[in-house]
């Protein structure tokens, strides 16, 4: 609890809060659009491209910026933040494929069953069992994807549902990855960053290399008209650069618990953007799914946090 328990907080002090909330808030409305922003401007054939340009724009920044920070990893923490790239790869091929075969407003919430997923396999491995509210909260987060999934009725899901249902269970594995990987529990995270990024975009450079795999990121770039450099400057320096810097500052001035919670509203805005402005129809089963979806999640967040204190 703050200091403010002790004491009356001084008049600005509401308002300094709110000033450290709001661009937290940005970066989840940010994210929220990223699944709309990224099916404007991608195609099966252009994914890999698209990812090299994205990543490739912002990662001279991030290098520059921390290059001192960089220099002082150690080679175990090289070697296990380039496999923290690898697995950070693999989700992104996951979300951006599968963004091209699916909604918006899919995407977003599927993808945000990742609060559920994490906490219920960091029991399968340390063998402590959640507790019952957080089983009831996933089980009411999964009938929602199903109902999401079937919002003009019962059908198999679409490719890009499952695709984005993997890329929930990878970035699973990323958070388990990240807590039980030791050399990196001490990296400084704008380094850890740079070279998980920097891993991630070597992987799509070799993709890229491979015939058959799409079109080149060069022939992408001078093929993409203002609207398309819009959507991946987007990408890349708010949703990415912005993102990134914005968490490492907030994080400095809030608790981690109060920024994850703003951070959590991701899946309402990318409902919300998927419905106004690609003109996403859900349906009625869709409409309460998507209810069921952030329900559930937020009440499983809650209920592991409520667990972990």
């Amino acid at each position: 609890m703050s200091a403010s328990i002790a004491a009356p907080l001084p008049l600005g002090a509401p308002r300094r809060a709110w000033l450290t909330d709001l661009p937290v808030l940005l970066v989840a409305v940010v994210w929220g659009a990223s699944y709309l922003a990224a099916k404007g401007i991608t195609t099966t054939h252009t994914v890999i491209a698209v990812l090299v340009l994205r990543f490739a724009v912002v990662l001279p920044v991030l290098v520059v910026a921390g290059w001192s920070r960089l220099r002082a990893l150690s080679a175990a923490q090289w070697r296990g933040a380039a496999i923290l790239g690898l697995i950070l790869s693999g989700i992104f091929l996951l979300e951006t494929y599968g963004v091209v075969h699916t909604s918006a407003t899919n995407a977003g919430l599927i993808i945000s069953l990742t609060m559920i997923l994490t906490p219920l396999a960091e029991a399968a491995v340390t063998r402590v069992a959640p507790p019952r509210a957080f089983l009831a909260a996933a089980g009411l987060s999964v009938t929602g994807v199903v109902l999401l999934t079937q919002g003009g009725g019962f059908t198999a899901p679409s490719l890009g549902d499952l695709l984005m249902l993997f890329a929930a269970v990878a970035r699973t594995v990323h958070v388990l990855a990240m807590s039980r990987i030791k050399a990196v529990g001490s990296a400084d995270s704008l380094p850890l960053t740079t070279v998980q990024l920097g891993s991630a975009v070597a992987v799509f450079a070799v993709i890229a290399a491979f015939p058959g795999t799409g079109a080149s990121p060069w022939t992408v770039a001078l093929d993409f008209g203002p609207r398309e450099w819009a959507g991946l400057i987007f990408l890349s320096v708010f949703c990415t650069l912005f993102a990134f810097f914005v968490q490492m500052w907030a994080v400095r001035r809030s608790s981690p618990s109060r920024v994850s919670l703003l951070l959590g509203t991701e899946p309402l805005w990318a409902a919300a953007v998927g419905i106004a402005l690609a003109g996403d129809r859900p349906g009625v089963l869709g409409l309460v799914g998507a209810i069921l979806v952030l329900a559930g999640t937020s009440w499983g967040r809650r209920a592991a946090d409520k667990d972990a204190g």
